[in-house]
């Protein structure tokens, strides 16, 4: 397995364990990190897990299903989150998280969580991870 695999392996491995978090809910010191809501995101998981399996079994298409479903994932989290810290309406938002773990705590507007700050962060990391494993094939099929 070349190295580049083995990167996209590791970002993506480490994406699924931190979001699978997200199915059993975690706390930290009686802080909240994450709520259960595996009844609202596990679509998401088991889409993302089976996207996964299938860029290890079959990079050939896999690769390619991984790659539409972190762009769709992270499009999707970016218009659920950042897009409404930017442009609002952010009250929802702050009473629904107002019990999560703050990294940049505000009583204005809207900001994203410590959970879902490095959710982002590593879906960004898999996403470039895959892309990095496509220019890298592509680099290497080219010089044949």
């Amino acid at each position: 397995m070349d190295r580049s695999k083995r990167i996209a392996i590791i970002l993506n491995s480490a994406l699924l364990v931190w979001f699978f978090l997200d199915m059993i809910g975690v706390s930290l010191g009686g802080d909240l990190l994450v709520t259960r809501s595996y009844k609202e995101d596990g679509i998401y998981f088991i889409i993302f897990a089976l996207a996964l399996l299938s860029f290890l079994l079959k990079d050939r298409i896999g690769k390619y299903l991984l790659l539409i479903w972190l762009l769709i994932w992270f499009v999707t989290q970016f218009y659920s989150h950042w897009y409404v810290t930017i442009f609002g309406p952010w009250e929802g938002k702050r009473r629904f998280f107002a019990h999560t773990i703050k990294l940049i705590p505000s009583d204005n507007i809207y900001i994203p969580d410590l959970y879902h700050i490095v959710l982002h962060i590593l879906i960004l990391l898999s996403l470039g991870g895959v892309i990095a494993f496509l220019f890298q094939k592509r680099k290497r099929s080219s010089r044949k």
